[in-house]
């Protein structure tokens, strides 16, 4: 059975090796690698292709590893997964309808809110939320460009992961 990956690698030496020797030592065999150094994603990383090639099994273990090792995977067999963005909200947030903020977030095509914990001050007066959406890919800026312009309408300030 054979699986295509794409990766998304740092651009430091030794990146590519880290992700061979734990695919070899699972017993997967390595058909084709592409790796293009002059090529970069959005975030600034390195994709690369790898066909493998072992049983279901064999293939499973490696995308546990390849996981385990923070091994960033953007596709299997040509279905792009979704990324996950942390972002943080400060301000009045529950004063200033917090479903009313998820569903301007949940209409963006692509991009939806998995999760959402509210954090109120002693004071009562600001809260805080933390917000994890997933977003196909290539959305990411889509989303930031959404949660920037709620938080300038709605004066929260957003603290978003780089």
């Amino acid at each position: 059975m054979r699986t295509n990956l794409v990766l998304e690698l740092q651009d430091v030496p030794g990146q590519l090796v880290g992700v061979l020797d734990p695919i070899g030592a699972l017993g997967a065999n390595i058909v084709t690698i592409i790796h293009q150094r002059d090529v970069k994603t959005e975030r600034g990383t390195i994709p690369v292709e790898i066909t493998l090639e072992g049983d279901q099994e064999t293939l499973d273990r490696v995308l546990n590893k390849l996981d385990e090792l923070n091994i960033h995977i953007r596709a299997v067999d040509g279905i792009m997964l979704k990324e996950k963005i942390i972002t943080l909200l400060l301000g009045k947030i529950i004063d200033r309808d917090v479903k009313d903020t998820m569903d301007k977030i949940n209409q963006l095509e692509g991009v939806r809110v998995a999760d959402l914990e509210l954090k109120i001050s002693e004071n009562d007066q600001d809260s805080s939320a933390k917000i994890i959406v997933e977003a196909e890919y290539g959305n990411r800026d889509l989303f930031m460009d959404k949660i920037n312009e709620i938080a300038d309408f709605k004066g929260f300030q957003v603290i978003s992961e780089v």
